[in-house]
């Protein structure tokens, strides 16, 4: 015991004697040694599945770091809610809410999913009993008013064309203020000058919320590039399409991000009635980690 207290008078409280030995003057020689498992820092439960995950949809180091570093406070939680506490602490959620009263204006690049989006808020609109009016600025690809129309005439909705701004103002000073109002555009390139422009110019005559559509599963810089250009045309957040037919997702978790409200709504499922789902941390978290991690 005497030899016990000298070592750690010496060595502090982390130290363990390994072995004694009797020496020829009949002393004792101590070897002693720090008990390293006192002091290192606990591993996180989780920590290897979530940043194998992490890096499997290419999410950049330093997202990887905060989100984990966020989740390792919460691993008694479970795995997905862990996760989902770490994705909230990096990235911005603000779903599209009936509350949400002022008109909205989808945009994006062409391919987005922006004529089957309009129609998917439409149609969750009208299950909750919420007024809606759909409007179609897409008259220049082939099909794309007709396609929205097609919806509308499904679901009972009003529905109506306007070609330019001037038409559009004109379209929605005569609308009545009880319905959600959901304009639907043409895809522009984020890098034209000239479409951008154009663009600005509906989202000034609508005076509606720009939300950027975008499919998922592309290239993280090419897709962060994309939405800083319609950043700058308004867009505060943004709908996720296609999350059911890709296997990355690194670019979304970037743009939720990137954008000061962030992620809005997720295109599940190619269904119009139930394709679309707020989202959310724990939705992200789900479709980020590989099934039997929990």
């Amino acid at each position: 015991m005497e030899a016990m207290d000298l070592v750690r008078e010496h060595l502090g409280p982390g130290a363990v004697i390994v072995s004694t030995q009797e020496d020829e003057a009949g002393g004792a020689r101590v070897t002693a040694a720090l008990d390293e498992a006192k002091f290192a820092a606990p591993v996180p439960r989780f920590a290897e599945a979530f940043a194998k995950a992490l890096a499997f949809h290419g999410v950049p180091g330093e997202a990887s770091d905060a989100i984990l570093a966020a989740a390792a406070a919460h691993e008694a939680e479970g795995a997905h809610q862990a996760l989902a506490r770490g994705i909230a602490a990096y990235c911005r959620f603000a779903p599209l809410a009936a509350s949400d009263r002022r008109a909205i204006i989808l945009v994006g690049p062409p391919g987005g999913g922006k004529t089957a989006t309009a129609a998917k808020l439409a149609a969750r609109a009208v299950l909750a009993g919420e007024a809606t009016r759909l409007i179609s600025t897409d008259l220049v690809r082939a099909g794309g008013a007709a396609q929205l129309e097609a919806f509308a005439n499904i679901l009972g909705t009003p529905f109506e064309t306007a070609d330019g701004p001037r038409a559009l103002a004109a379209v929605l000073a005569a609308a009545t203020h009880e319905a959600r109002i959901i304009i639907d555009t043409s895809g522009v390139n984020p890098f034209s000058t000239g479409d951008c422009r154009e663009l600005d110019a509906l989202i000034a005559a609508s005076d509606a919320e720009p939300v950027l559509v975008f499919a998922a599963g592309g290239d993280r810089a090419e897709t962060l590039a994309m939405a800083d250009m319609f950043r700058d045309l308004g867009c505060a957040r943004a709908i996720a399409t296609r999350l059911d037919a890709v296997r990355r997702l690194g670019a979304v978790l970037s743009v939720g991000h990137r954008l000061s409200r962030g992620l809005a709504d997720a295109g599940i499922a190619p269904d119009i009635a139930d394709g679309l789902l707020a989202f959310s941390p724990m939705l992200l978290a789900r479709l980020l980690l590989p099934k039997g991690v929990a």
